[in-house]
């Protein structure tokens, strides 16, 4: 069940005569008054000779019974509530119950309080209720609605469990604001495919993706399309800053402004400066091994896959401020992998991205300056260009999708460990497109290796299967039914010719984590080694002899087999 509060407005008798008319957006059918302040409220529904104004004038009694002067310019309250889409139909008696217990757990009418607010409550369709109220009590005092909008939430939880509805998921006050319906209608009627505060929350943390300084976020918002606004000190000092869509404009024909901190809490000017914190070195060089001369956003990839799995041993057994740190730079490697990679995986990446924002934040304060190996990671992604789509792009997209959805799974239950609900479900829902998005990316170059493997000699093949059955004896069986036996075939042979122990790897990979619960264990294995660093791109011909030059693994050391999180996927 979710309780809505809109803005406050002025006009009493235009709201009733929405409430009670046909509606724009969706139907009313049937609009009636369920519950009232009193019983005696006229009804203009279902009482014929009961009309809008006789119920606009009773509201607003205590309102005009004030001195001009002392009249608030907005006393109409408005709250909506709304049943899930799965739960029964309820009764009118049912929605009147929950009417009075929304308006006494928001401070409108208290429970037993004879000089409270005046209210009604308007049923119009079958799974909701609005509820309009006066803000100026019968004894002329005004209600004390601080925090109402928690206090109507926390109501509706235990509504939840009173009549058995579903459970929403409780949230913990940090969640961006959501649009209101006048906004998604607004968006409707211009084209856009979201709220413009949505758009614009969207715009300002691409541009926040690895950003050096204020002035590199301020380019990189005007290169987004959306326009600036910077409040401006007499000293000449930014003090804040409000954007807009453009084409968005007022009935005055005037940019819709949103303040950064509007958009969502951590997008406030000071807020954003804190990430500024973690100061970057923008001309050191990529960290990433050279891989057989990878492109500048396959190298980008592979320092960032070890940036993120970095934070995924963090998210797991480290410090609480790290962790929230850690929260925010994977956000912004996601926002830099949804701007920057091409092909089907895009779309994918941008709802990815969209649905972790919420998990960035929480009331744990982040130690800041832990951002820097993951804001750098975004910034290289950022700066490296767009990928090619194919590998071998395509295998290094493909490799930080792997490790950051294990990175996200870890944020979802480090998060829903501390009872942060909203954003273990928002975190959840990011892994669930970062999986979709992996298979994405990973198809191209596992099919490539595919077709290499599937062209060995057979003696290479049986020399490497019995490598395997060495190294994991309890997996060999699954691994050679799986259709990507023959990728990893072939990037063991590729390990083998630059001179390794293609059984000693093999053991390491699969020591890492477990691998019961992987859709594939010979696909996760492929991306284990390739992020170890042991295998190059496919040589032109299966049957080449030449050998790579050894390349050495990364400097670091992944943690051991007791301290790693179980794979889901």
């Amino acid at each position: 069940m979710i309780p809505s509060i809109h803005e406050r407005g002025s006009d009493a008798a235009g709201l009733i005569g929405y409430l009670y008319g046909p509606g724009t957006k969706e139907e009313h059918t049937d609009p009636h008054l369920v519950a009232a302040f009193d019983p005696l409220t006229p009804d203009p529904g279902r009482d014929r000779g009961a009309t809008y104004q006789q119920l606009q004038r009773l509201l607003d009694q205590p309102v005009n019974a004030l001195p001009k002067g002392r009249r608030p310019a907005k006393h109409v309250w408005h709250i909506s509530v709304r049943a899930s889409p799965e739960d029964p139909v309820l009764s009118d008696e049912d929605w009147a119950a929950i009417a009075r217990r929304t308006v006494a757990a928001t401070g409108i009418a208290p429970d037993g309080d004879e000089r409270a607010c005046r209210w009604a409550a308007v049923r119009h369709a079958d799974d909701h209720i609005h509820i309009i109220a006066t803000l100026v009590r019968d004894d002329g005092r005004r209600p004390r609605l601080h925090n109402e909008a928690r206090r109507a939430q926390a109501e509706a939880r235990r509504i939840e469990a009173d009549y058995g509805l579903r459970r929403v998921t409780p949230g913990d006050g940090t969640a961006a604001k959501r649009p209101t319906r006048a906004a998604r209608h607004k968006a409707e009627r211009l084209g856009q495919e979201a709220a413009s505060q949505e758009l614009l929350r969207e715009h300002v943390r691409r541009a926040l993706a690895g950003v050096a300084d204020e002035a590199e976020f301020f380019d990189r918002l005007a290169a987004e399309g959306v326009r600036i606004d910077k409040r401006i000190a007499p000293s000449g000092d930014v003090l804040g800053y409000k954007v807009a869509i453009v084409g968005d404009r007022n009935k005055d024909n005037e940019p819709v402004w949103y303040a950064g901190s509007t958009l969502a809490p951590d997008l406030s000017l000071p807020r954003i400066r804190k990430r500024f914190t973690a100061a970057m070195d923008t001309d050191a060089p990529l960290t990433a091994l050279d891989r057989g001369g990878a492109s500048a956003p396959a190298r980008a990839r592979y320092a960032a896959a070890q940036a993120a799995d970095s934070a995924r041993v963090t998210l797991t057994f480290g410090d609480e401020g790290i962790a929230a740190a850690h929260l925010v730079g994977i956000g912004e490697v996601l926002d830099a992998l949804a701007q920057t990679t091409a092909g089907p995986s895009r779309a994918e990446l941008r709802e990815a991205a969209w649905h972790f924002e919420r998990a960035t934040r929480s009331h744990i304060r982040a130690r800041d300056e832990e951002m820097y190996a993951l804001r750098r990671a975004a910034r290289q992604i950022v700066h490296s260009g767009t990928t090619a789509g194919r590998s071998p792009d395509g295998a290094a997209t493909a490799l930080i999708l792997d490790v950051v959805v294990l990175a996200v799974i870890a944020a979802a239950r480090w998060h829903a460990a501390r009872g942060h609900a909203q954003q273990a479900q928002a975190a959840q829902q990011a892994a669930d497109h970062l999986r979709t998005a992996y298979q994405a990316a990973a198809a191209e170059p596992l099919a490539v290796l595919r077709v290499y493997g599937e062209r060995l000699p057979a003696l290479t093949r049986r020399r490497h299967a019995a490598a395997v059955r060495a190294a994991v004896p309890h997996l060999v069986d699954r691994l050679q039914a799986e259709p990507g036996w023959n990728s990893l075939v072939m990037v063991l042979d590729q390990a083998e010719r630059a001179g390794y122990d293609t059984a000693a790897l093999l053991a390491k990979a699969a020591a890492q984590r477990e691998l019961g619960s992987a859709d594939s264990a010979s696909d996760v294995l492929v991306w284990r080694l390739h992020h170890l660093g042991y295998i190059t791109p496919p040589p032109r011909s299966p049957d080449q002899q030449s050998k790579p030059t050894p390349t050495a693994p990364p400097a670091h050391t992944p943690a051991s087999p007791a301290t790693q999180p179980h794979r889901t996927r």
